[in-house]
């Protein structure tokens, strides 16, 4: 019974485990290559990287894209302004919903991995986007301050375990003496330039059946059409289910379950929880059959889940120009990648325009009202400010605890 209770606590707690051991193999290899000598900051929970050459490479690069960057800079103040109301007014929606439309309050947790991130693929999308999102979003920093010809003493990235950051450091004085507009162009610059990343890459993912998944109505109606399945196709699998201990993997098609022929979701039978089921799939064309055992669903004890997250509607796009090759491991795992990477850039860029103090929508607010009145009703104001925004915020993470828990992706 212990040793029982020890592997489960072993298998619950393993996508932390691969975390750390992740984190281990990059300090040992970052002190064996002896990454210090290249400008390398290394800490036992830590790798931090600082290059003072990033203001000459802004520079020559602004060189060419002038005028597209002063556009870039003008409309960042504007959309700062529009990220920031839509943010509030998102939290302050979704409070509401809780109350008055459950069915359409959106849970939000903070995404950890090892934590609340616990499936590999998941894992591994979401470390492979964050490194291309922070780029962007410093870049858009960058970019616009050697416009405004504020210079950039440093820029770099951290790793901490498993989090992500990035960063430039304008230098103080030349900031501080800049105009008031020029410094919201270079606040907002970040923000933006994630947001407009994700509108370009969301305009060709609307091309993705996957892609569906996520679009909101009355988008979804207007790109995607329904369509006839043959087969239900799985999205991912749960972790520790029965499908997973079979072997069924994301992107297998299922067409039969104990014999019954699956054409959509409609189809599955009823099962109980402990039995043992027969699944017929399709895997990039091969016919596979698995044995496995049928689990509770969470909600419900009495009814069986044979642990997978399915799609259910099969949507195809009415702009079918691209063949994704989702029928194929590798098309199926680019799309799921990119989709987080339209996610993070999205959601990253929306939320830094929230006005707390380690965010830009701190700093936006905090260079407008600056000077306009007193020191202390600024700082008093900004703390009103941050108040109000911190309970907002935990109040959607709190909420969503008390209607699931700590949920996992």
């Amino acid at each position: 019974m212990e040793l029982g209770f020890i592997t489960q606590r072993l298998e619950e707690n393993l996508p932390i485990i691969y975390v750390l051991i992740g984190w281990v193999g990059i300090f040992i290899s970052a002190k064996a290559l002896k990454l210090e000598r290249f400008g390398f900051e290394i800490k036992a929970y830590s790798l931090v990287y600082k290059n003072k050459g990033v203001n000459e490479l802004l520079i020559k690069i602004l060189g060419r894209t002038r005028s597209a960057v002063s556009v870039f800079a003008n409309v960042s103040v504007i959309a700062g302004f529009i990220m920031m109301g839509f943010a509030f007014w998102f939290l302050l929606n979704n409070v509401s919903n809780y109350f008055v439309a459950q069915s359409e309050f959106n849970e939000l947790t903070v995404l950890i991995p090892g934590v609340t991130l616990t499936s590999a693929p998941a894992i591994g999308a979401f470390l492979l986007s964050i490194p291309i999102v922070l780029v962007m979003h410093e870049g858009g920093h960058g970019i616009v301050a050697a416009l405004e010809k504020i210079k950039i003493k440093t820029g770099g990235f951290a790793i901490f375990i498993a989090m992500f950051a990035g960063f430039v450091e304008p230098d103080e004085e030349e900031f501080e003496k800049a105009k008031k507009i020029s410094k919201l162009r270079v606040i907002g610059a970040g923000a933006t330039s994630n947001v407009l990343f994700s509108f370009a890459l969301g305009a060709i993912l609307l091309t993705n059946p996957m892609f569906a998944m996520v679009v909101p109505e009355p988008i979804q109606s207007t790109f995607y059409e329904k369509a006839e399945m043959d087969g239900v196709m799985v999205l991912s699998v749960i972790d520790g289910g029965g499908a997973q201990q079979a072997g069924i993997q994301a992107n297998d098609l299922i067409t039969s379950i104990n014999g019954i022929s699956i054409h959509n979701p409609a189809d599955f039978p009823t099962l109980n929880p402990g039995e043992t089921a027969t699944v017929s799939v399709l895997r990039e064309s091969q016919p596979l059959d698995f044995e496995l055992q049928v689990m509770p669903a969470p909600e419900n004890a009495e009814r069986g889940l044979i642990g997978i997250m399915r799609n259910d509607s099969q949507p195809v796009p009415i702009y079918n120009v691209i063949d994704w090759g989702l029928d194929t491991a590798i098309g199926g795992q680019f799309s799921y990648f990119l989709l987080w990477l339209w996610m993070i850039s999205f959601f990253i860029g929306i939320i830094n325009m929230l006005p707390l103090p380690i965010l830009d929508g701190g700093k936006f607010i905090h260079i407008i009202i600056d000077k306009r009145i007193s020191e202390k009703a600024v700082n008093m104001t900004m703390v009103g400010i941050y108040a109000f925004t911190f309970v907002l915020f935990g109040l959607n993470i709190a909420l969503s605890y008390m209607k699931s828990g700590w949920f996992t992706i």
